[in-house]
């Protein structure tokens, strides 16, 4: 077996592994959360016999244990089940249409992976381009001015940043919507502008790890001897970096672009509520107030298996990049 694909297939192997244990987390910690959605469905007047007959249509009495198998029996096959929410509109209703759970999450994700690839095609390219101006002019005080910058914004809470930019772009400078009013059939154009301001905001917040790994790599590399021999043929600075150092530094760029790509997915939930932005963020915080554990259990899943899924594709990614990993001796 070539050595490459035996390393992708033993990261594959581990993240599957990774994944199973997080699926045993989620689960506990979820079953863990305060309160009881029978309880909350009947009122505090309820009888016991009412809460344990809910408890027992919904397998709530169940062991922990079975319950557990059970969900993940039904996680493998595809079935996320049906909310619990869902079932107390039924209840009301007299036998409304059900969505499963997967009917409810699917047009969320695809939101929040618009959201993430809108920022993501802003973000990237500005990181990298002020990593590898960072990197030229080194010590500068361009340089210093980015670095600051990007920190400050870095250290500043997510929704701090969200309502600065509500005030400058949508209140006192009404260029871009507060709201990200964002709806079914809703044109691309009217899409993007409802997307920018949230975009902007993660962008600021993803900004610094890149630019800052972009400018070390950069750094790091200069002082070696085929950058020296570059230089002495007379090949100018940012040829030199461009062309010569920032192919040689992927690898690690890769690796915190892809750390970010997952960030911008799994940890969009603040800016989501913030912006009223109809992602999986809002709908996992709606369901954690609304005790809907199916919801919970399968949005933290998707959040987890999106996360170790741009990991492994960050190792695959510096693989490739990395003679000395292609060709192990």
């Amino acid at each position: 077996m070539p050595p490459v694909l035996k390393i992708i297939l033993q990261r594959l192997a581990l993240g599957l592994l990774t994944l199973f244990i997080v699926s045993i987390v989620i689960f506990t910690a979820v079953n863990m959360l305060p309160g009881d959605f029978a309880q909350a469905i009947l009122g505090q007047s309820a009888t016991p016999e009412a809460i344990a007959a809910i408890r027992r249509d919904l397998g709530l009495d169940q062991p922990p244990v079975t319950r557990y198998f059970v969900w993940l029996g039904d996680m493998l096959q595809g079935n996320l089940g049906v909310s619990y929410a869902q079932l107390n509109f039924q209840s009301n209703m007299g036998g409304a249409n059900l969505k499963t759970v997967a009917d409810q999450i699917a047009p969320r994700f695809g939101n929040t992976m618009f959201l993430a690839g809108v920022t993501a095609a802003i973000a990237v390219p500005f990181a990298v381009t002020l990593g590898v101006l960072a990197a030229l002019y080194r010590n500068s005080v361009f340089d210093k001015a980015v670095n600051i910058s990007t920190l400050t914004s870095i250290s500043s809470p997510e929704f701090f940043l969200a309502y600065i930019l509500i005030l400058f772009l949508a209140v006192l400078n009404p260029i871009l919507p507060a709201i990200s009013n964002v709806y079914q059939g809703i044109a691309f154009q009217d899409r993007l502008m409802a997307t920018l301001l949230p975009a902007l905001t993660l962008t600021l917040v993803v900004t610094a790890h890149m630019m800052r790994m972009t400018r070390a790599a950069i750094i790091n590399l200069l002082a070696s001897p085929y950058i020296e021999m570059a230089r002495l043929k007379g090949v100018s600075p940012l040829r030199v970096i461009v062309k010569h150092a920032l192919p040689n530094a992927l690898a690690p760029i890769i690796n915190v672009v892809a750390l970010n790509l997952a960030y911008l997915i799994t940890g969009v939930v603040v800016v989501e509520v913030v912006f009223v932005y109809p992602g999986i963020g809002q709908l996992f915080v709606d369901a954690v107030k609304n005790r809907d554990i199916p919801v919970v259990q399968a949005c933290c899943l998707i959040f987890a298996g999106a996360y170790i899924l741009l990991n492994l594709a960050a190792d695959v990614l510096s693989i490739l990049t990395n003679p000395r990993l292609r060709h192990p001796k």
